[in-house]
């Protein structure tokens, strides 16, 4: 029996690559995937979050078929020699709902928010537009790294949906005040990053040594979870689930086991956190500057 109404959404870029810091298994097998969206889809998930550079994920999911998901895609960066801008966005989205073999797509994001920001902004922001006067995409929007490139872009630009970070450590799109003001908006809210890419949840000495910079932010957090007597997932998904304001916290699985066990735990409302677990260090909170090789 499915049951309704749950703000997760499954993000799906393990389902088409290697993925994650934490990742010790690679991509995930297909027939795993179908395992995974049959046990999300049951506990209510209705929501796929992927991007055309996501690897074969596309692909996969359209084999397997989630004609009754949400699903939510991403356009790649503009490439620098777009001579044609509306027929790149609109080759760009053809060519995802062809290999999701969908009718149409819930939402589109770009990848690269600055490219609005450059010489062909306002074009791509129109293509966009066209897309949903054609009925091939319901909702506009971006993937953002950090709040403050929302203030950049809005004004002028106007979304629909705007998918941010937001975890225990790194609360920019709270604490600047935008996550409130996109939601007063009517702006559509997905958070990712709810683990760190499973940094949250690792014991310190299964976490690479590059992290180790940040060791007494790690101790912090140990020290501060044993004497709640909580678990990082708990507290990791309580974190995020307590801001009203969000309407899908994306995560990622590399195993239908994985899936079972965020499923299994009643987030813990967290009221207050201790001011020593945030940071604002980009090194850290910012997995596209990370090198862990």
């Amino acid at each position: 029996m499915r049951v309704e109404g749950n703000r997760l959404a499954l993000g799906t870029v393990q389902f088409g690559q290697a993925y994650g810091v934490a990742n010790e298994t690679g991509q995930v097998a297909y027939d795993e995937v179908v395992d995974i969206l049959e046990c999300a889809w049951a506990a209510g998930i209705d929501t796929l979050d992927t991007a055309v550079t996501y690897g074969v994920s596309e692909h996969c999911l359209g084999e397997i078929g989630i004609r009754h998901w949400r699903v939510i895609s991403k356009l790649p960066a503009l490439p620098d020699a777009c001579a044609d801008v509306p027929g790149w966005v609109q080759e760009m989205a053809l060519g995802s709902v062809r290999r999701l073999r969908v009718k149409h797509l819930s939402g589109l994001l770009l990848h690269n928010p600055q490219d609005l920001l450059g010489p062909h902004g306002e074009e791509l922001y129109e293509a966009l537009i066209c897309l949903k006067s054609q009925d091939l995409v319901e909702k506009i929007g971006v993937s953002i790294y950090d709040a403050e490139e929302i203030s950049a872009l809005s004004p002028p630009f106007e979304f629909d949906l705007v998918q941010a970070p937001l975890n225990v450590i790194d609360r920019r799109l709270a604490t600047s005040g935008w996550l409130s003001k996109l939601h007063r908006g009517g702006t559509e809210v997905h958070t990712r990053s709810v683990f760190l890419q499973g940094l949250l949840l690792m014991a310190q000495e299964s976490r690479p040594a590059v992290f180790d910079r940040w060791l007494a932010l790690w101790q912090a957090w140990d020290r501060w979870l044993i004497d709640q007597e909580l678990t990082p997932l708990q507290v990791s998904l309580g974190f995020v689930m307590s801001h009203p304001e969000i309407d899908r916290v994306v995560v990622g699985v590399d195993s239908l086991r994985q899936l079972k066990q965020i499923l299994g735990h009643d987030p813990t409302p967290v009221v207050a956190l201790p001011p020593e677990l945030c940071s604002e260090d980009l090194d850290l909170i910012d997995p596209s500057r990370w090198n862990t090789r």
